[in-house]
């Protein structure tokens, strides 16, 4: 054995689009492994010849009217998106790098990609170290972008980036911070990624379908008034709609453009009179259309939905609508600060109002309808884990079989696939064995694919999109005998996974305020781990959805946790090379009823709404309270009482059985 030691942070959110956590300091862990351990194999690709083609165009006068220094490639599309479809994928085309977040900058003689805790191992391993250097942002001492970009560039550069693939926000922050080191941003109109990429793949082109009122519990044209409300309150004559989620939530509509999220490409933009949807008409089906005519609506909002005019437009026309609305319409245009800044830019600043999307904050509020479809998506999705880890313990333990962690995936998948109403995974399944498990975002291939056995921990965090909801599920369990230090790791993650559970706070308390009480017990031995504690959850929409997380890091635009948000609690620790563990339940927020109500303000606890044992074998009772024990009793009582009835009605004999051994109360 050798021992390296390296420096950990506390940073971002677990698979999501949240990784930008901030660190007060850094700690040493010691970290051992096997003198003859080789690092996983993730395919490498060569960039070197893409990279010359790219600073040969940001000198090229038909490409930017002035040379630049640098060329910066986020990850985002124009929607801002964080997962993406295959034909915006450009920062993974440059780099090699296939993470979700991260951003690529190119200089004329160097290359370096920024991302945070998640993906440090997985960027480690996929780039090319010959023409790239990995920034690790979140670190003590890491430099930002700017910084960074300070140190390579003569003074007075140039820094060229694509306007639309930038949120606003960041692009004013980074502009700032490099005209104090003497830079310039520049806004590039033609991409030059795009340029080069031979290849590209086409935009996806697939169906759009009406999602029926039975599962949205409201029309769009309901929907439609209550923006209407919005606009008023804020003195705005248009509404801008960019980010694709709140597009498929407003018009009850949803699309497969983009794996596993069911949005469309699509914009769209609400006047007092008409509301307009920019969309490749021949995508609609014919359901669509008709539901976008004649989508039923309460008889109280009767007259006001019916005098919503509809348009549907083609998406390219979108930005030069943009620029028509600014002339033509006196008054406020309202614009989410996420949109990018080659939109918001079309938009004098007089004329503005750029602030949170009031459809980003509807839609995380859920109704009575999308949270009871909730609850059944998260039963049904019991049923197929609770039938997938029946199986996988019966293939490893009893009949010896060999199985890897891509046959996990297609096993589960094969379970899902029989519950009603089931469309598809909510993001690509984490099926990761032993040291795979100690990278948080780790992807199973076939050259990193590795054997479950009874030796070493299995974590699998997975998720499925219903009709009626959205599913996010992280379960660890080990088939064998696991270390005292494994027990001791779980143990602390579940107690943190408790004491989130059981919290009950005041209304419209941030996330950042929470985040603490799932670490507390990790923190309490020197343990943490690199991602937040919670990401809001769409409903039959994004598996990660703003605006509220319990993370490390404060959200200036969380507007506080209100009934009916639905997030993840997902704490989880990582021992680099050995073993990961993550438990992750979705819960809804609730009312809480206290024997007291300070100034009346009104206090708010959580429903755990995910129903999978959690595995008591890797438990050390003697870790846990007697509150504790009581609460994971009640939970897998719960589990029997709820699952155990959709199993038994199902005929699932071999899951019910499982069942009922995992749940047997500690107490």
């Amino acid at each position: 054995m050798r021992r390296r030691t390296h420096s950990r942070d506390d940073s971002e959110d677990d698979h999501g689009d949240n990784g930008e956590e901030d660190i007060d300091e850094d700690y040493k862990i010691e970290e051992y492994f096997e003198e003859d351990e080789q690092p996983l194999n993730m395919a490498i690709r060569s960039t070197g010849q893409v990279l010359k083609r790219l600073r040969s165009l940001m000198k090229h006068p038909q490409y930017v009217s002035e040379q630049v220094q640098a060329y910066i490639i986020p990850s985002c599309d124009c929607h801002q998106s964080e997962y993406i479809a295959e034909c915006d994928k450009r920062r993974e085309f440059i780099s090699g790098f296939t993470g979700s977040a991260g951003t690529a900058i190119v200089t004329h003689d160097t290359a370096a990609l920024f991302t945070d805790g998640r993906y440090y191992l997985q960027a480690e391993r996929q780039l090319d170290k010959a023409h790239w250097q990995l920034v690790k942002e979140g670190l003590p001492g890491s430099p930002s972008q700017a910084e960074w970009l300070k140190k390579v560039l003569p003074n007075s550069s140039r820094v060229g980036c694509d306007p639309y693939v930038m949120p606003s926000t960041s692009w004013r922050n980074l502009s700032k911070e490099l005209e104090q080191f003497g830079h310039q941003l520049i806004p590039v109109e033609k991409n030059l990624i795009d340029a080069i990429w031979d290849d590209r793949p086409a935009p996806p082109s697939n169906s759009i379908v009406p999602l029926d009122l039975k599962f949205t519990g409201e029309s769009w044209r309901e929907k439609v008034s209550k923006v209407h409300g919005e606009m008023q309150s804020k003195g705005a004559s248009a509404l801008i709609i960019t980010a694709l989620d709140e597009v498929a939530w407003l018009f009850n509509l949803r699309g497969s453009d983009i794996e596993y999220n069911p949005v469309f490409f699509a914009y769209a933009a609400v006047t007092t009179e008409t509301v307009y949807l920019f969309v490749d008409e021949s995508k609609l089906t014919s359901a669509a259309r008709k539901h976008l005519r004649t989508e039923e609506f309460d008889e109280d909002g009767q007259d006001e939905a019916m005098s919503i005019s509809l348009e549907i437009r083609p998406y390219k026309m979108f930005k030069d609508f943009v620029r028509r609305l600014v002339n033509q319409i006196p008054g406020k245009i309202w614009i989410s600060n996420k949109s990018s800044e080659g939109l918001v830019s079309l938009i004098p600043e007089a004329r503005r109002i750029e602030s949170v999307s009031p459809i980003l904050l509807m839609k995380a509020i859920k109704n009575p309808v999308e949270l009871e479809g909730m609850r059944r998506a998260h039963i049904k999705d019991a049923v197929a884990l609770c039938e997938f880890f029946a199986w996988l313990e019966e293939e490893v333990v009893l009949k010896k079989a060999t199985v890897d962690e891509l046959k996990a995936i297609e096993k589960l998948e094969e379970f899902r696939k029989t519950q009603a109403d089931y469309v598809g995974p909510s993001f690509e399944t984490i099926s990761s064995v032993g040291p795979n498990a100690a990278v948080i975002h780790y992807r199973s291939t076939n050259d990193t694919n590795r054997i479950i056995t009874q030796d070493e921990i299995y974590l699998c965090d997975s998720g499925a999109q219903f009709l009626d909801g959205t599913t996010d599920v992280t379960r660890t369990i080990h088939l064998g005998t696991p270390s005292d230090f494994q027990r001791e790791a779980f143990t602390r993650v579940v107690k943190g996974h408790i004491a989130l559970a059981r919290l009950v706070f005041p209304s419209k308390t941030k996330g950042v305020m929470l985040d603490s009480f799932a670490r507390k017990h990790l923190w309490e031995v020197g343990l943490d781990y690199l991602h937040g504690t919670g990401h809001g959850v769409g409903s039959y929409l994004n598996v990660h959805e703003g605006p509220s997380y319990i993370s490390y890091k404060p959200y200036p635009d969380d507007p506080g946790l209100q009934p009916g948000n639905v997030l993840s609690n997902e704490p989880g620790y990582y021992e680099d090379g050995q073993f990961g563990v993550r438990i992750e339940s979705l819960v809804v927020v609730k009312n809480a009823q206290t024997p007291h109500n300070f100034r009346n303000r009104g206090f708010l606890g959580f429903e755990t709404i995910t129903l999978v044992p959690i595995q008591t074998k890797l438990l050390d009772p003697s870790l846990l309270t007697r509150e504790e024990i009581e609460w994971l009793d009640s939970y897998h009582q719960q589990c029997r009482d709820v699952v155990g009835k959709a199993l038994e009605e199902q005929g699932r004999s071999q899951a019910l059985q499982w069942l009922r051994k995992e749940t047997q109360p500690l107490g």
